[in-house]
């Protein structure tokens, strides 16, 4: 298992490591976010939009769950906060983004880690002072 670490000191640094996230991304990759509220989930994901060229507003799809942003490789926004069991996944068919031709961003990925394959990039994001964060990329790929 292959880790990096970043500490970002302000949304703008936390956006940029989402931002070579994107850059770097390509089909099929799925990102999950780990961390408690305000840790950054959000702001890492329009980071990781904004890398793979999609300039529209990016907003955590709290209430509908998905939101698909088109591009040359399209975006699949996840925000699976209000998942409060794995059986409520069951019927929303996830996984057929997941294993799609776009890249996943997964916000509360803890809620599905059942369902989700062993290959995705892991992001553990910890808020450790005013601005401060600390972020571990995790994922089996040397």
């Amino acid at each position: 298992m292959k880790q990096v670490h970043y500490i970002t000191n302000s949304q703008e640094e936390t956006f940029d490591v989402g931002y070579e996230l994107g850059k770097k991304a390509k089909k099929g990759d799925i990102f999950g976010l780990i961390g408690d509220l305000g840790t950054g989930k959000t702001i890492l994901a329009k980071g990781i939009a904004k890398g793979l060229g999609i300039n529209e507003e990016i907003t955590s799809p709290t209430f509908t769950l998905l939101e698909v942003y088109e591009a040359a490789i399209p975006l699949y926004h996840f925000d699976l906060y209000r998942i409060s069991d794995d059986s409520e996944l069951e019927n929303l068919f996830f996984e057929e983004y997941w294993y799609g031709d776009g890249v996943s961003v997964i916000e509360w990925a803890e809620r599905a880690m059942k369902r989700l394959p062993n290959d995705i990039f892991i992001i553990k994001l910890e808020y450790t002072g005013k601005n401060r964060r600390k972020i571990i990329i995790e994922h089996p790929d040397p």
